[in-house]
């Protein structure tokens, strides 16, 4: 049973109490190849970001580290450059052999919502380690935006794995030559599949967008609510390069489109520190189906979530930023991505989260 755990196989960690839960799990919660996770009811802010190392409860950390509590229940404001800590409804008693990764959801990561998965013993974020028994926490840092949330929102996700699930580049290369992981030309395979960004003017010379610094509350129970004009600045370029500012936020796209195939899981990695100074946040999880064909279409472009740090970075079309790697999966997922299912993204272009107008 090797690969990356399908959504039959959740249900069935959910069923046997491989995964349990304060509440309820809700319809939608378990998706192709993985489990969104939701608020508790309080939250903690802290002083610092911190994991809890080997033998140390988070609980007994946050003793450390708080410097308030607030009550969630009739929603509050995390604010924009503080830290928080919030307990999560579910919890798990993995089997020996099965481990988990979590990662932020799509509509998180474009918000510059940094979230990362913390646990009881952990020295990394987002790994748990198989056999993990105990509680989860999300670690919340809102970046660019402050944020009204209550409990139930799920800004994270966890899939599961079992064994060595990840293709070695010559899987990768004959994977290619079978399905057409990326549009246009030769691929770049290299610890993963290499893809570049787009910054030829598409609508109205719209390359992108950039997070404007003084902003209101961005509620997230809110969708397709608010005026973009309010939160971004639309970028434009004639040339195929964008100067990016240290410290800013941007959401850019992918010059590739990306093609998942039913019984493949990929994430987003970053390429190479060399390469410039900034990063993508890749908070992406790309679920089986996505971009593939019956779903809607060949291929869907990668959103890309990107933050310049040191110096200011002119960044040019077609430049490798970030590569997707790809994960077997051990079982095709009774529904793929994009089919039958509330997926906001499939067949996308250059978009920011739903919170938004279009």
């Amino acid at each position: 049973m090797t690969g990356v755990l399908a959504s039959q196989q959740i249900e069935t960690l959910i069923a046997t109490g491989a995964i349990g839960a304060t509440e309820a799990f809700v319809d939608g919660q378990v998706q192709p190849a993985s489990l969104d996770l939701r608020l508790g009811a309080v939250a903690y802010r802290v002083r610092a970001s911190f994991l809890a190392g080997k033998g140390t409860s988070v609980e007994s950390r946050l003793a450390q580290f708080e410097m308030h509590r607030i009550d969630l229940s009739d929603g509050a404001v995390l604010e924009k450059g503080c830290v928080y800590v919030v307990p999560l409804m579910e919890r798990l008693a993995l089997p020996e052999g099965t481990q988990a990764i979590a990662n932020a959801k799509s509509s998180t990561g474009r918000l510059d919502l940094l979230t990362r998965v913390i646990t009881d013993g952990g020295v990394e974020f987002d790994r748990i380690a198989e056999g993990y028994t105990g509680p989860l926490y999300a670690e919340i840092c809102p970046r660019s935006f402050s944020v009204l949330v209550r409990p139930g929102q799920r800004l994270n996700q966890i899939r599961f794995r079992h064994g060595r699930t990840v293709l070695t580049d010559a899987d990768l290369t004959q994977l290619h030559r079978d399905h057409v992981l990326v549009s246009g030309g030769e691929p770049v395979i290299n610890e993963g599949l290499g893809f570049s960004v787009d910054l030829m003017p598409g609508d109205e010379g719209l390359v992108g967008y950039r997070a404007r610094p003084h902003t209101g509350v961005i509620d997230l129970d809110r969708i397709g609510e608010y005026d973009p004009a309010d939160y971004w600045d639309r970028l434009r370029s004639q040339s195929g390069r964008l100067i990016l500012d240290p410290g800013a936020f941007y959401i850019l796209v992918s010059r590739e489109a990306v093609h998942i195939p039913p019984g493949y899981a990929a994430e987003m990695a970053p390429y190479l520190a060399m390469v410039g100074e900034f990063r993508v946040h890749y908070a992406g999880f790309f679920d089986p189906g996505f971009g593939h064909a019956p779903a809607g279409g060949e291929g869907a472009r990668g959103v890309l979530e990107v933050r310049c740090h040191e110096a200011p970075f002119a960044l040019e079309h077609g430049q490798v930023v970030g590569r997707l790697v790809y994960e077997r999966m051990s079982e095709i997922p009774a529904q793929l991505y994009g089919s039958g299912i509330a997926s906001n993204y499939q067949g996308q272009g250059l978009k920011l989260s739903k919170h938004f107008k279009a």
